[in-house]
């Protein structure tokens, strides 16, 4: 049997404490923030010390989402001064435009901030406000965020102070063209890509678009030609093909609760002799802890992907149309959000990349 006396046992005990971080969630009542509620509260290095939301402040969590009853924590209103004070890295789970403004006061305090909106996704103020509406609310924040996608990122993301978590969409769809891409196996210029999202995907919002009756035994495409998050997959493209890059878009509302379908169609580029996707696929993410990769033997399906952290990726040889045909599968709430936003922070604080989420 092992012992060990007094004094090992407080090294022990010290070592787990420094081995644990202290995390805050601003806006936790969200799809967004309750699923990183579902995350942190489990996870092996997190001290979950503050969770906010303007709506519940005062109220217990384990009262407004019972299943995380019983619960220590209650909701809070947002103080950027306290969080800053108390938590060493704070998430923010806020809508765009509203999470811009928050992170603002939090920078300026020194905190380290991983933020789920669309707001610091975008480098070009000018972009943000041709797909968002609005001017952004602190464009001198823009080029101190990493973009959290850790497949490309991933050395940037292990030094970053701040990190834009990518949108959900954009998931599904950069990851499987990555490398493509880069070995430019495909016809740059001809990419075409549908995508079929859960309805949580809109965020927990009172519209009648998103009623149970209106969406219920129905699908439809919406934000055509230009929905929000095809700014940041043209800019991440972009930058990943050394040049501009346009690609079509369109996405779907189905009547799921979570979960993305995508399906990207590429011409194999004219120049490419025994082109092989197996090879290109597995060279790029065989080692990968998140990336699982199909072949062309099994299709994606979201019920394999739900509340994991996983993005399943397939893809068939048309040689009929001499096409590539590329399929994704991620859950929109985790891969897509917040898990992809505590993958982010294992790396910024030195976690295992993969605690809390497998």
């Amino acid at each position: 049997m092992f012992h060990c006396n007094r004094g090992e046992t407080e090294y022990a005990l010290r070592v787990v404490e420094k081995s644990r971080t202290k995390v805050a969630i601003v806006g936790a009542s969200g799809y967004a923030g309750e699923e990183l509620l579902r995350l942190l509260r489990a996870h092996p290095h997190v001290d979950l010390v503050a969770v906010t939301s303007r709506q519940f402040a005062g109220r217990w969590v384990g009262d407004v989402f019972p299943r995380f009853a019983p619960s220590q924590l209650r909701f809070t209103d947002a103080d950027a001064r306290t969080l800053a004070r108390d938590a060493e890295v704070i998430f923010l789970a806020l809508p765009h435009g509203v999470s811009a403004e928050f992170a603002q006061p939090l920078v300026d305090l020194g905190a380290r901030v991983i933020d789920l909106s669309a707001d610091f996704r975008i480098r070009d103020p000018n972009v943000y406000k041709e797909f968002y509406g609005s001017d952004h609310p602190a464009p001198s924040l823009l080029g101190k965020f990493v973009y959290g996608l850790p497949e490309i990122y991933r050395d940037q993301i292990r030094n970053a102070r701040f990190v834009a978590s990518p949108g959900c969409y954009p998931t599904s769809i950069l990851i499987p063209l990555r490398p493509l891409i880069r070995r430019k196996a495909i016809d740059r210029a001809r990419i075409l890509i549908t995508s079929l999202s859960g309805v949580t995907g809109a965020g927990r919002k009172v519209e009648a678009d998103y009623l149970f009756a209106e969406c219920n035994e129905s699908m439809r495409p919406y934000g055509v030609p230009k929905h929000r998050h095809l700014a940041e997959i043209e800019q991440e493209l972009s930058i990943l093909a050394d040049e501009k890059m346009t690609v079509q878009f369109t996405p779907h509302l189905v009547p799921l609760n979570r979960g993305i379908i995508t399906t990207i169609y590429t011409d194999i580029a004219t120049n490419v002799v025994n082109f092989d996707p197996d090879v290109v696929f597995r060279s790029a993410y065989g080692e990968e802890p998140f990336v699982r990769l199909l072949g062309g033997e099994r299709l994606p399906d979201t019920k394999h992907v739900a509340f994991t952290n996983f993005i399943d990726i397939a893809w068939k040889n048309d040689n009929r149309t001499q096409r590539l045909i590329v399929m994704s599968a991620i859950d929109n709430l985790t891969k897509g959000t917040s898990g992809q936003a505590v993958q982010c922070f294992n790396l910024m604080c030195g976690h295992p990349e993969t605690a809390g989420l497998i």
